[in-house]
């Protein structure tokens, strides 16, 4: 099962492989995926609930993430972006990969998952 994204983009916004549902990255784009620009706050927010949203078609929630991916163009910007994370992804925290100095100035922050759709715990 796949969702799609706006013509936009020549991508799944989701993929299902058995019990695994892997979400494209998401950053801080509206429903037509235009580019919302904001603080790195903002940016982290509105790109972590457009991954909620994408689960939410899956019929998951942001429990179900077993493993996030996360970009962040400013390094500076790590620990605002450790208290977000926090907030987002109490214990048991999914295991994590971040990177420092990439993407662009107009583009903070950009997230992706990987959720369990089994039965259980994740």
């Amino acid at each position: 099962m796949t969702a799609t994204s706006p013509d936009t983009a020549p991508f799944s916004a989701y993929v299902q492989a058995g019990p695994f549902v892997f979400v494209s990255g998401q950053a801080s784009v509206d429903e037509a995926g235009r580019l919302v620009p904001g603080t790195f706050e903002e940016q982290m927010r509105r790109s972590i609930e457009n991954v909620r949203r994408v689960l939410a078609l899956a019929g998951l929630d942001l429990r179900h993430v077993v493993r996030t991916g996360c970009y962040v163009h400013d390094p500076a910007d790590a620990p605002e972006f450790n208290r977000i994370y926090l907030e987002y992804f109490p214990p048991p925290r999914p295991a994590r990969t971040t990177l420092t100095g990439c993407l662009t100035e107009q583009v903070r922050f950009e997230i992706d998952v990987v959720a369990f759709a089994g039965d259980g715990e994740g």
